[in-house]
């Protein structure tokens, strides 16, 4: 079966294991089903995937220009404590950034690598962490804007990293955590103005992936500069695809990617 169109990241559903969907080309594909089959990769270009221009991809899936002037590629996508929409202070498009910071947003906790601190929107719950390839993950705040998310994560990660090591992750030999107990030591380094929202009494969400062979070495593919690849895909976690000879394709890192997928028995 023959596919093309530009990559976006994976669409996912909750289940054990968890379900994979791409989108490609119009057609939806049950990515886990393509588990134990071949795949063949073909690079064909480029696509933004705001306004379709075919120039070089710059960041997520967006042409240089459009990265630069869209509010959802601005600085308090990555650094929740700038968000000023709750000050009614715009910075690319006001309304935008009141629909997206003034909501209800979540400080977890998630063991993928390691142990980490991150924020998202509460209607992205459980998708950030499936993302991440957690295997285990925790709400520990629900705070009413994004700002104040920021604020907790900043002050939690001098003590607990925010970042996930790609590498660790793929290879699923993340230590087991109790992530009730990390929440209860961090605590007491969380800002008087959150701890009003603190989260309690909820338990660790569990999440499992469809891998059936994980890397012990995982290397990654770029497209771009290997225009065409083959291998037997044997996992997916996180937005990567797994292959048998520890070859993994990071879906969402190559957003605004064209390319040609040829699905063999």
């Amino acid at each position: 079966m023959l596919y093309q169109g530009v990559l976006t990241k994976m669409q996912t559903e909750l289940a054990a294991p968890i379900n994979y969907y791409l989108s490609l080309g119009g057609a939806l594909i049950q990515a886990h089903q393509l588990i134990h089959k071949k795949l063949k990769l073909k690079f064909i270009g480029f696509e933004c995937l705001s306004c379709g221009s075919r120039e070089v991809t710059f960041r997520q899936g967006f042409c240089k220009s459009c990265f630069f002037e869209l509010p959802q590629t601005a600085d308090w996508i990555m650094h929740p404590e700038k968000s000023k929409a709750h000050l009614d202070i715009e910075e690319r498009d006001l309304e935008f950034e009141k629909k997206v910071q003034l909501q209800p947003h979540i400080v977890y906790l998630a063991n993928s690598s390691n142990v980490k601190v991150g924020v998202t929107r509460k209607t992205q719950v459980p998708t950030r962490w499936i993302d991440q390839g957690a295997q285990t993950a925790l709400e520990i705040l629900e705070v009413p804007n994004r700002y104040l998310a920021g604020v907790a994560e900043v002050a939690l990660k001098k003590h607990i990293s925010d970042k996930t090591n790609w590498r660790e992750m793929l290879k699923g030999n993340a230590t087991q955590e109790d992530l009730s107990v990390w929440r209860h030591q961090l605590s007491s380094f969380l800002p008087e103005e959150v701890k009003p929202y603190f989260l309690i009494n909820n338990e660790p969400l569990n999440l499992q992936f469809p891998v059936h062979k994980y890397p012990e070495k995982p290397k990654s593919l770029n497209l771009t500069k290997t225009p065409e690849y083959e291998g037997i895909l044997v996992g997916i976690k996180g937005q990567y695809l797994i292959f048998d000879d520890e070859t993994v394709f990071n879906v969402r890192s190559n957003e605004g990617l064209v390319i040609g997928l040829d699905v063999q028995a």
